[in-house]
């Protein structure tokens, strides 16, 4: 994937995604050609089969750019990942041609339904906050069998052209994602284009498929949705650095001789660090570690601090920033609306976290003490 520096179609873009509520085709040409879309696609169907430390790094650089755009690329990235746990049929009727292939989705919570039909199911349903839509050509899915069924819940790979697009995406950040809903109206879909959620849940089984498509959602779900939030505080801190370089009105000293802006600079600074640690951190051990309850857990709370690290941070910057600093239109009110809306996605919440957290480790250490007493009597 080219560097940030190869990225300029995206960042000259970034303002207008944030006022376009989209992003520009260019933009989706450049992720695209950056090799987001196949970045999890197991190498059979052209695919890179790529590692998560390697990913979180590049969805940082592009969140450098364009917030919105590194949002809509790191899941156009993932989505591949869970396209690959379809049956070898699906895969091929996805990738066969190019595995280039943008895929949104819509899993958590489930909506609609499906209804058993002659080789597969029919789906109807609605489905909101579908990032990227407007630019996919695959939509992933996740309803319900019906409850005389056994009530599973199943993931349905659905083409775009089965899918209505209603305009309800108008929030205070990542504006420029498109997260629209998806509108579903009793499309077929074959067995071979659908899997069981547990199995995302739990991660792939299959002997074919790689570390990549067989770790736990929870295990990167949090760092991988923070990545974006640590490049655009990175590009925050340059911006905000831009301002304390400049002299104060009527030309006096410049900003940074202020020991206020020398605070704000060291604790800014020091978190968005922080939080790029814990985050590489998380990525490295979905690469390398073994699987593990705790892990996952561990995996959690790091990105939900992270994300914490990065709302304080930028909230500093834009305090201590002067006026002009603050517009509404400029590159520091945006970069501020788009970390702040991706710190309250639900999996970089800290409460539910920290307590999956304690119960995880917590419980272990008490598991581990008992026995250990047990063995010394």
């Amino acid at each position: 994937m080219p560097s940030i520096s190869a990225l300029g179609t995206v960042a000259e873009r970034a303002a207008a995604a944030d006022r376009d509520r989209r992003l520009a085709g260019e933009v989706v040409a450049e992720l695209t050609s950056a090799g987001l879309p196949r970045y999890f696609v197991p190498r059979r169907w052209g695919g890179a089969e790529g590692g998560f430390a390697s990913l979180l790094a590049k969805v940082a650089a592009v969140g450098e750019a364009c917030a919105s755009a590194a949002w809509v690329g790191m899941l156009w990235a993932t989505h591949g990942r869970y396209a690959a746990l379809l049956p070898e049929e699906g895969r091929r009727e996805l990738w066969g041609g190019s595995p280039d292939v943008r895929i949104s989705a819509a899993l958590m919570p489930p909506a609609g339904s499906a209804r058993p039909a002659d080789g597969g199911w029919r789906v109807t349903g609605s489905w909101a906050c579908v990032s990227g839509i407007d630019s996919a050509q695959w939509v992933l899915v996740a309803a319900p069998e019906p409850p005389e069924d056994g009530g599973r819940v199943r993931v349905f790979a659905v083409p775009t052209g089965a899918v209505e697009v209603a305009d309800t995406w108008d929030a205070t950040g990542l504006r420029g994602t498109g997260s629209h809903t998806a509108v579903v109206r009793d499309a077929f879909v074959p067995h071979h284009r659908s899997f069981a959620q547990a199995e995302l849940m739990r991660g792939g089984d299959a002997p074919d498929l790689a570390r990549c498509h067989t770790v736990p959602a929870q295990l990167v779900g949090g760092p991988l949705f923070c990545a974006p939030a640590l490049g655009a505080a990175r590009r925050a801190l340059a911006v905000w650095s831009r301002w304390a370089a400049g002299k104060t009105p009527g030309g006096g000293s410049p900003h940074r001789d202020s020991a206020a802006v020398r605070e704000t600079f060291a604790l800014a600074s020091a978190h968005i660090d922080a939080a790029g640690l814990l985050l590489e951190r998380a990525a490295h051990r979905a690469d390398t570690a073994p699987l593990t309850p705790a892990l996952v857990a561990g995996n959690q709370r790091d990105a939900a601090v992270a994300a914490e690290l990065l709302t304080d941070a930028v909230d500093r910057l834009f305090r201590t920033g002067g006026a002009h600093v603050r517009e509404g239109g400029g590159e520091l009110n945006r970069l501020w609306r788009d970390v702040h809306t991706v710190a309250s996605h639900a999996v970089l919440r800290l409460e539910p976290v920290a307590a999956a957290y304690a119960s995880a480790v917590l419980d272990a250490d008490a598991v581990a003490r008992s026995s250990t007493a047990s063995r010394s009597r």
